[in-house]
């Protein structure tokens, strides 16, 4: 068993309790991010003058050829080590002796694991974030094409007014342009390097912290060492924005499972993202929006998992916080391969225009029009809005539409109506008249895009 802690010890460790403790069982996920600060470190090191120049390029170019023999087979990372830290560094010593063990000078598995698990994890915030982008230019093209494209919009799952697809998608797409933006607010916050920190403490080591922030791509080094070791809020606030990602995409799955129905046959899902029934010929299942609904409690689970693991510990660093890296690991690419999968669902999916618009005609959702035509003749709404209920109650018993009926049957009900209503209450007309921003018409729409486009354009 490869350990690099013995020296304090008289027997060897419980083999029982160093499975228990030992994490190289996913850790090793971490092998390149423990390359790029081992590397940063020996840098430093020979800077500081600690090391020689040739040292470090003897560390470094070592280094390398442990990952090229992973890579290629030749070397395999196995039980034998406690962690990918003493994987690197127990492989670095076996091949260059003495000089390897000089690596770790400065340097404690503390601020190690917590400089490796922030490198992968804002490795990770910027793969979901250009995940997103890509569901974003989809969203955005099937927008333009449909900006008169109608359809009935839904309050409490009943029909109340009509809109367009390419309103609904404008929907979705500002629920992901604020995953967008959390995920840029989370790296600019977690963007700063623990390493040099050491157990809690620091070091008494002229250690150029700055050199190595620079060296792997962070702002600045952490302000407070005991902090550096022990914070894991940078992970609780990705695990928060992933979960919010996925009850966005539970919630548009969930509406892609109701469009897919029988009953509403709004889409029909392309066959490479569909299954079927081993025993019912006819099924056209939508496996992927289920599943991508069904895992979102999955990313909710590591989220609370964390904050559980973290809700109690005392400073500095815990053994509990090992407890990060599983959870963390699965949440990461249970998103991804979510947003991948909706993407190409999304993408691939064919929008039935002309039942989306027949269905727009049904169920009232001109009523709020019908009642605003009476206020526009003068009436008070509150009397508009009583009037129209009475209409709406005389249809139901007549199984017919507003539409349906003659200008005398209405004139029953107010005289003011006329000719003109059927144009006013008319799908078309329902629609294009609502030019408020943020509203379905077609201006509206049009500078909507314009905007949802130009937030684009400056990610892509």
């Amino acid at each position: 068993m490869a350990q690099l802690w013995g020296g304090r010890f008289t027997k060897e460790t419980d083999e029982l309790v160093y499975k228990f403790n030992a994490s190289i069982g996913f850790d090793q996920k971490m092998l390149s991010e423990d390359v790029e600060g081992s590397t940063a470190q020996a840098k430093m090191l020979a800077k500081i003058g600690i090391i020689s120049d040739e040292e470090a390029d003897l560390i470094v170019n070592t280094i390398k050829d442990i990952v090229s023999d992973v890579e290629s087979g030749k070397l395999k990372i196995t039980e034998k080590y406690e962690d990918v830290h003493s994987f690197i560094e127990s492989n670095l010593i076996d091949r260059i002796g003495d000089t390897g063990k000089k690596l770790h000078t400065g340097r404690s598995r503390n601020d190690q694991v917590a400089l490796d698990m922030r490198l992968y994890t804002r490795k990770n915030v910027l793969s979901i974030k250009e995940d997103l982008l890509e569901l974003l230019k989809v969203l955005l093209d099937l927008m333009r094409s449909n900006i008169d494209t109608y359809m009935p919009g839904f309050t409490h799952l009943q029909k109340a007014q009509p809109v367009t697809l390419s309103h609904h998608l404008c929907a979705y797409f500002e629920m992901f342009k604020r995953d967008v933006l959390r995920l840029e607010d989370i790296y600019k916050r977690m963007n700063f390097s623990p390493l040099g920190a050491g157990a809690l403490a620091g070091t008494t080591y002229p250690l150029d912290r700055k050199f190595v922030a620079d060296e792997l791509g962070f702002y600045d080094p952490t302000v407070n060492s005991m902090d550096s070791v022990s914070d894991r809020d940078y992970l609780l606030e990705f695990l928060s924005a992933l979960s919010i990602i996925m009850m966005h995409l539970s919630r548009f799955s969930e509406e892609m499972i109701i469009w897919n129905s029988n009953e509403y046959r709004f889409i029909e899902l392309d066959d490479a993202f569909s299954t079927g029934s081993s025993i019912m010929p006819q099924k056209k299942n939508p496996d992927i929006a289920e599943l991508v609904r069904g895992k979102t409690g999955r990313v909710y689970g590591a989220l609370m998992s964390l904050l559980t693991t973290m809700k109690g510990l005392p400073l500095a660093y815990n053994k509990d916080m090992q407890e990060d890296k599983e959870v963390s690991f699965d949440a990461f690419k249970t998103a991804h391969d979510c947003i991948t999968m909706f993407t190409g669902m999304l993408s691939t999916t064919r929008f039935n225009k002309e039942i989306m618009a027949k269905s727009a005609t049904k169920g009232f959702i001109n009523a709020t029009d019908a009642a605003d035509y009476l206020v526009k003749k003068g009436m008070p709404f509150r009397d508009a809005h009583r009037v129209i209920g009475e209409i709406v109650l005389y249809c139901i018993e007549r199984s017919i539409a507003i539409d349906d009926m003659k200008i005398d049957e209405l004139k029953e009900f107010s005289e003011l109506f006329d000719n003109d209503i059927y144009e006013e209450i008319s799908l078309k007309t329902c629609v294009s008249k609502r030019l408020t921003a943020g509203a379905p018409g077609e201006r509206s729409m049009i500078e909507a895009i314009e905007k949802e486009n130009a937030f684009l354009a400056v990610r892509l």
